[in-house]
C-alpha cells in the first residue's frame, strides 16, 4: 500500500547546526567509524583464521562483528557528511529502505546478544555436555534464528510507520531516521502507533535485558563450583559480555519502552548505542581475552614474515 502524503523527502539537521562544532565532531566521529570497521573486522579476520578460536564463543563474536560493521556503516557515514555539508537530504523510500536496515541489524543483535548469554550458560554450568549441546548445527540454528527474530523486529516497525501520512514538515531535528522523529512529522494521531513501536521495541528490549541478568546472575552464582583458574577465565567473558549487554540495553530502553515523545538527550543516547558501543565492542572483548590476543599476535607475526620473504 502506498503511503499517502504530500513528502517525498525528508532533512536531517544533525547532531548539531554550529560550524565549529561540526568541524571538530567531524574529524571525532569520522576517527570512531574507522577504529569501529578496523576494529571488528580485525576480530572477524581473527576468529575465521585462526585454528584456535573455534569454539562457539568465537563464531558468535565474529557474527556480532559482523553485524557492529554493517550497522555502522548504515549510520556512521551519513552522520559525518552532515558534518561536512551541515545538513542532510533524502528521499522517502530512501528512509524506509535505512529504517529497515537498521532495525534489521540492531534487532539481531538484540537476538544474538541473548543466544551469546546462553553459550555461556551452558559453557559454565554445563562445561560436560558443552560441545554436545552446542553442535555445530545448533550454533547456526541460533544464529539463523537472531537474524530472523531481526527480519521480524524491523518488517513491523517500517510497516507501522510506512503507511502513515506525512503532510509536512519535512524537517528532523535528528542525526538519522528512527520511529519518534518521524512518528512527530505524522499528520495524524500517532498513540496506536506508538504503541506498537513500543510493543515491538521497547517490550522486547526490556525482556531480553531481564533474560540476560538472569542468566549472567544464574552464571555468576555457579562460579563458586570453579576452580580458581576457571572462574577467573569465566569472569573475564562474562566480564566483558556484560558490559555490552548494559551499554547497549540501557539506552535503548530509554529511548523504546515509552511514550511517543522526543527529548534533547535523545541524539545523545542514539550516539552511544548506534556509534560508540559499536566501537568499544572489540576493545571489551579483546583486550580481557588472552586468547583472543594471542590469535591476534600470531596473526601478525604470520603477515610480518611473510611480507618480509
Amino acid at each position: 500500500m502506498e503511503p499517502r502524503n504530500n513528502v517525498t523527502y525528508f532533512v536531517l539537521l544533525g547532531l548539531t547546526q554550529d560550524p565549529k562544532e561540526q568541524k571538530v565532531l567531524f574529524i571525532m566521529f569520522l576517527l570512531f567509524y574507522i577504529l569501529t570497521v578496523v576494529g571488528n573486522l580485525l576480530i572477524v579476520v581473527t576468529v575465521t583464521v585462526s585454528k584456535t578460536l573455534g569454539s562457539p564463543m568465537y563464531f558468535f563474536l565474529a557474527n556480532l562483528s559482523f553485524m557492529d560493521v554493517i550497522y555502522s556503516s548504515c549510520i556512521s557515514p551519513r552522520l559525518i557528511s552532515e558534518f561536512f555539508f551541515q545538513k542532510s537530504t533524502i528521499s522517502f523510500q530512501s528512509c524506509m529502505t535505512q529504517l529497515f536496515i537498521d532495525h534489521l541489524f540492531g534487532g539481531s543483535e538484540v537476538f544474538l546478544l541473548l543466544v551469546m548469554a546462553y553459550d555461556r550458560y551452558v559453557a559454565i554450568c554445563k562445561p560436560l555436555h558443552y560441545l554436545v549441546i552446542m553442535r555445530q548445527w545448533v550454533c547456526v540454528v541460533l544464529l539463523v534464528v537472531s537474524w530472523v527474530g531481526g527480519f521480524l523486529h524491523s518488517v513491523i516497525q517500517v510497516s507501522t510507520i510506512y503507511g502513515l501520512p506525512f503532510c509536512g514538515p519535512n524537517v528532523i531535528d535528528h542525526f538519522f531516521f528512527d520511529m519518534y522523529p518521524l512518528l512527530k512529522l505524522v499528520c495524524t494521531e500517532t498513540y496506536v502507533a506508538g504503541l506498537l513501536v513500543a510493543a515491538n521495541g521497547g517490550v522486547i528490549c526490556s525482556i531480553v535485558f531481564v533474560l540476560l541478568l538472569i542468566s549472567y546472575g544464574v552464571i555468576l552464582h555457579s562460579l563458586k563450583n570453579l576452580s580458581p583458574e576457571g572462574r577467573r577465565k569465566a569472569l573475564q567473558t562474562c566480564g566483558s559480555h556484560i558490559t555490552v549487554v548494559v551499554f547497549f540495553f540501557v539506552a535503548c530502553i530509554f529511548m523504546y519502552a515509552r511514550p511517543a515523545k522526543t527529548f534533547p538527550i535523545d541524539k545523545s543516547l542514539t550516539v552511544f548505542y548506534t556509534v560508540i558501543t559499536s566501537m568499544l565492542n572489540p576493545l571489551i572483548y579483546t583486550l580481557r581475552n588472552s586468547e583472543m590476543i594471542k590469535a591476534m599476535k600470531k596473526l601478525w607475526r604470520r603477515n610480518v614474515i611473510s611480507s618480509s620473504q
